[in-house]
């Protein structure tokens, strides 16, 4: 979005070979760490030492917005508190990334454990990506744009010479809520439209692999009946074990290739998956 990106990582681990990053991403998988910094300048620095602190605050001098992934009471003792930062640099603006709002912000928890929290995690499988962290970037993403640096430029309209930064809190557990409303509102549910319950939004086996089936709207769903040799396609219809097991038996019977031809010929929205 045309922004100039630095961060401030700490330094590699002594012994470490050259060019290492302090980031343990940068070590358990190189390839995401390249990927996730692409455009980003990194620069090396223990913020626990002076020289690391003159490394931070040159770089707070020049910034507009300060992003931070640290438990409330870590803030303080690396230089990054909100008040003393907002005395010395009132333009900056600062959004804090943490795992929770309130009482639960000092307490230890990741990706997976914000997902169980809510509700995501509902067998002993891992999810398949994370969705909190994720979630978290685009929500600190607008943190940033609608929230800080929009109220910067209303104090500046205001008639101030300056503008006034301001400070905001993004939760990952938040986040993972977010990601967790279909499932609140019973949607996702086995029971729910688009949990498995509605015979034109499921996974389905066919002989060379898996097809996810989205005919969820009325006209998708006649056309995939008519397909199958089913009659009925109707709302109470689609919530039929029968019809399920009708659409079922047709794509046990098509490959892969049959059923992304049938997509394309029908307009349907169906997506192959190959063993």
């Amino acid at each position: 979005m045309g922004a100039t990106c630095v961060k401030i990582e700490p330094p590699a681990a002594k012994g470490a070979p050259r060019g290492s990053s302090g980031d343990p991403m940068g070590r358990y998988n190189p390839a995401a760490y390249k990927v996730l910094h692409d455009g980003v300048r990194v620069k090396a620095a223990d913020l626990k030492t002076p020289a690391g602190q003159a490394v931070l605050q040159r770089e707070l001098a020049k910034a507009d917005v300060l992003l931070t992934s640290f438990r409330p009471s870590a803030l303080p003792k690396l230089g990054l508190a909100w008040k003393s930062l907002h005395a010395r640099y009132p333009s900056l603006c600062q959004i804090a990334i943490v795992g929770a709002h309130g009482d639960q912000a000092e307490a230890p928890g990741h990706d997976l454990t914000y997902l169980a929290e809510k509700g995501l995690v509902t067998s002993l499988e891992m999810p398949p990506t994370l969705y909190a962290d994720m979630g978290g970037a685009q929500m600190a993403t607008e943190a940033i744009l609608q929230a800080a640096l929009y109220q910067r430029e209303r104090y500046a309209g205001s008639g101030d010479i300056h503008p006034k930064g301001v400070f905001r809190e993004v939760a990952l557990s938040e986040a993972a809520a977010w990601a967790a409303l279909p499932r609140r509102w019973g949607l996702t549910l086995p029971t729910g439209a688009v949990g498995g319950a509605h015979a034109g939004y499921r996974v389905y086996a066919c002989r060379d692999g898996r097809v996810a089936v989205a005919a969820l709207e009325p006209h998708f769903a006649a056309a995939l009946c008519q397909a199958a040799g089913l009659g009925n396609s109707d709302m109470g219809a689609m919530f039929n074990p029968a019809t399920r097991e009708g659409i079922s038996r047709f794509l046990a019977g098509q490959t892969c290739t049959e059923i992304d031809r049938l997509a394309r010929d029908k307009d349907l929205p169906l997506h192959t998956m190959k063993n």
